[in-house]
């Protein structure tokens, strides 16, 4: 028992420390464990029977159990992870567009650096998955893991390259579809700085650009962000949906 357990809190404590909303960097490793270590004690009647009944011979099939359950964790957890850089992709964009690229605060859904905008909205993304519900896709996904990846199978290596490739194309692909708007509104407006620039030279444009830029992106930030965060939400629930079986 004590062998099967430990099997199954290598993967979900992986899972859990990477997983969006239920691994974030402001949560306490502490906390983080200790919810990874409530789940496995909930999955273990449901996913005992997948793992071997006896313990292993000899050290080196223990050490390659051991070492898969933390790929399987590790894999599924950072492609979850990947799922939320769409947002930090948009918010890049807009900051840009902008005129807030230069704007950077620390980021703690990526532990680093990034744009005001990219922190806003990864920060309102990860709240409005717990007020959706739609963190429950990723409990489901923690446990149908299990049967997408039985407990001592070869991982399929080409599968699992080829889904990385893939959620790295949906979340740009997303991330610009969000803040196509402000790409447009950028092309709007330093077409008109530039035409304006060379219609009245003597004005310092860049004076009167940068206080407009802001507050106009600030506006059209205002009128767009519900719409912004549904197609967001709707991406989320798509891609989790996948490890859901």
């Amino acid at each position: 028992m004590a062998f099967g357990f430990m099997l199954i809190f290598a993967r979900v404590g992986t899972l859990v420390m990477l997983m969006p909303a239920l691994g974030e960097q402001t949560i306490s490793a502490r906390v983080r464990l200790a919810f990874a270590l409530a789940l496995t004690f909930v999955l273990y009647p449901l996913v005992r029977d997948t793992y071997p009944a006896t313990l292993p011979d000899t050290i080196g099939t223990l050490s390659v159990l051991v070492a898969g359950e933390f790929v399987v964790g590790f894999f599924v957890g950072l492609a979850a992870r990947l799922i939320l850089s769409a947002l930090q992709v948009a918010g890049a964009t807009i900051a840009s567009q902008a005129g807030l690229a230069f704007a950077q605060q620390f980021d703690p859904s990526q532990g680093q650096q990034g744009a005001l905008f990219g922190n806003f909205l990864s920060v309102l993304g990860i709240t409005l998955i717990f007020v959706s519900d739609l963190h429950h896709l990723a409990l489901a996904g923690i446990h149908d893991s299990f049967k997408l990846f039985p407990p001592g199978d070869w991982m399929p290596v080409g599968d699992i390259a080829k889904y990385a490739v893939m959620t790295v194309a949906e979340a740009f692909k997303v991330g610009i579809q969000i803040s196509a708007p402000f790409l447009v509104f950028g092309i709007v407006f330093y077409f008109g700085l530039g035409l304006l620039n060379r219609l009245m030279p003597q004005i310092q444009i860049f004076f009167i650009a940068m206080p407009a830029n802001i507050t106009f992106g600030l506006i059209l930030l205002l009128l767009l962000l519900s719409t912004m965060m549904a197609w967001y939400l709707a991406h989320f629930q798509t891609a989790m949906g996948r490890f859901v079986s």
